[in-house]
């Protein structure tokens, strides 16, 4: 009697490796089959690397083929090895590389807390989408987290969905914007109590483990200051440009110079795309032509000009900005209000800005760094 490759193979289809489910041809544990002559050569992989389940399938194997032609003598040369594993292709972004499908990313940046960064992010970004350009906002702000409250999704959740066999978050929209911001996993009654690593691992899990699909601008609003989560950032992503938001009086400008001089430091080379200056004067409902300028006068148009960046803008002090925040409706959805028109100038002049970017600089490289006074580890 003679044995055949195909009656190899249809007994094969009745064999199952521990654990695997499938046959072992229809999980394809089977690698090689040859006969020659009497002889059978059959070599299979399986998951399962231990012995027992080794000597269990080469046992099952060599019995059915020998059972499955009576009256010939069979010689069955059979190898059974672990399957060796193949490395999975990260199907989003390597640390440290641009992710597919997301043009420009900005970093939204302020020296201090409380000088409006989180309101220019919110309002920038409804205005780009306003414009017609498809809008991401990550919250790195770990500590304070207030984007998922400004865009009024704070009951909501990211939902996971499977992208090419890998399970991401899916951020959560409203106003046409993708939004993800750590307050949508904290309870808000309780504060964030975190070391750097923590912070840091939390936040890359939102940059990496995110399905943002295609974005023309991911904006990042940055926590105040130049701490951990800056430098895990440009460390974890090639930011295109930063634009660092300031009030005009002094205490903030000595520290929104700080933030400028951090991006543009020779270990980091993020391009400052300018400077938007924040509650920059008070105009009473009653005396509309009046300017009170609290905090001072063109403090952080000079800051521009000193440090050889664009001024961006100015956004007026007024309570309609801060009350739309709050109720998670931006000013900026407020079409032909002077509110709407202050945030749709800064940020034109940021798309200047950046095309001006791009055009004469070559791409943002991460940064490779240990500390944040430059000290490279490259």
């Amino acid at each position: 009697m003679t044995v055949t490759k195909s009656e190899i193979k249809a007994i094969l289809e009745t064999l199952t490796a521990p654990g695997e489910g499938k046959s072992l041809i229809e999980n394809n544990n089977v690698t090689n089959i040859n006969v020659f002559g009497d002889e059978v050569v059959v070599d299979v992989q399986i998951s399962n690397p231990t012995l027992q389940a080794k000597k269990k399938t080469e046992s099952e194997i060599e019995k059915a083929i020998v059972t499955g032609f009576p009256g010939t003598r069979v010689k069955v040369n059979l190898t059974v090895a672990a399957k060796k594993e193949t490395p999975k292709t990260d199907t989003n972004v390597i640390k440290g590389e641009k992710i597919p499908g997301i043009q420009n990313i900005v970093a939204i940046a302020s020296g201090k807390g409380g000088v409006g960064k989180s309101t220019v992010t919110a309002n920038m970004a409804i205005t780009l989408q306003k414009m017609g350009f498809k809008v991401g906002v990550l919250d790195a702000d770990v500590y304070g987290p207030s984007m998922h409250l400004m865009f009024d999704v704070a009951k909501e959740k990211p939902i996971s969905v499977n992208v090419d066999g890998r399970s991401k978050m899916k951020p959560v929209e409203n106003y046409g914007i993708k939004l993800l911001s750590l307050g949508f996993f904290t309870n808000p009654n309780e504060a964030v109590i975190w070391r750097g690593p923590m912070a840091s691992k939390a936040l890359n899990q939102m940059i990496f483990d995110a399905d943002w699909g295609e974005l023309d601008f991911l904006l990042i609003d940055l926590p105040p200051g130049t701490g951990d989560i800056h430098l895990s950032i440009v460390q974890a992503l090639p930011i295109t440009g930063a634009v660092v938001v300031s009030t005009p009086q002094n205490i903030a400008l000595a520290d929104a110079k700080k933030g400028v001089a951090m991006f543009e430091q020779k270990s980091i080379k993020v391009p400052v795309l300018g400077i938007v200056e924040n509650m920059s004067y008070f105009t009473p409902e009653e005396l509309p032509e009046n300017k009170y300028y609290i905090f001072g006068q063109d403090g952080a148009k000079h800051l521009a000009q000193d440090l050889q960046t664009a001024f961006l803008g100015e956004i007026p002090l007024v309570q309609g900005i801060r009350e739309a925040g709050d109720v998670g409706h931006p000013v900026a959805l407020q079409n032909g209000t002077p509110q709407e028109q202050a945030f749709q100038e800064i940020t034109k002049n940021m798309a200047s800005e950046l095309i001006k970017r791009n055009q004469d600089l070559p791409p943002t490289e991460v940064v490779k760094i240990t500390t944040m006074s430059g000290c490279s580890t490259k």
